[in-house]
């Protein structure tokens, strides 16, 4: 449904130490009051643009974690594809 512009997050795991992310605002078919998901993009695919209310199939991945004793769920989109 909507999408956030790609910023710049410090990783270990890349060369240069930054990882591009967005995070992206996702409605599950079927009408007004379907779920919605906000989930995170990471990478090249951070860096990909869908219009608002463009029609995809998203996978997503959901894990929690634990900070300081409180518990947070985050939504990880893996792949994304346009549909049309």
């Amino acid at each position: 449904m909507a999408q956030t512009e790609p910023v710049y997050v410090p990783s270990k795991k890349q060369d240069n130490g930054q990882l591009a992310k967005s995070m992206i605002r996702l409605k599950e078919l079927g009408g007004d009051y379907e779920d919605e998901y906000i989930c995170a993009m990471f990478g090249s695919l951070a860096l990909c643009k869908f219009a608002p209310d463009s029609l995809v199939v998203a996978s997503m991945r959901f894990q929690t974690h634990e900070s300081n004793g409180s518990y947070f769920q985050d939504v990880v989109v893996t792949d994304v594809q346009k549909i049309n």
